[in-house]
């Protein structure tokens, strides 16, 4: 979302709980120029800014914890059903490339629903 919109939009990104960086995932967003290397984790409870105007899931449990924040603050909850890369078999090649095609179908998503990024940075 940064690397597309950059700070047109606020993004916060969190997770049921916080992990460490995937190392798979540092690995594909490095392929995109994108260093994630010191990315850190958080959970929706270590939130400290809660006034969002959205949140995107991409897991049920993500949907549910977001919809108990949205019980109590005035937010839309969209559930972007997605594959889940982390759960795949096979050699490191064929790993990297679930996580690239979620990458790109993530992306497509953003796309669609917030629009071309050239057409903000034009229209703004």
């Amino acid at each position: 979302m940064r690397h597309l919109y950059g700070q047109s939009v606020y993004v916060e990104t969190v997770g049921v709980e916080a992990r460490e960086v995937d190392p798979f995932v540092v690995a594909v967003m490095a392929e995109r120029g994108i260093d994630v290397s010191n990315h850190l984790s958080k959970s929706f409870d270590m939130l400290t800014e809660t006034t969002f105007d959205l949140i995107v899931c991409l897991t049920p449990e993500a949907q549910t914890a977001a919809n108990e924040l949205a019980r109590t603050q005035s937010l839309e909850v969209e559930y972007w059903p997605t594959s889940d890369p982390t759960h795949g078999t096979g050699s490191r090649e064929q790993r990297l490339e679930a996580y690239r095609q979620l990458c790109t179908e993530l992306e497509g998503q953003l796309m669609a629903r917030f629009g071309t990024p050239d057409l903000l940075v034009h229209e703004g």
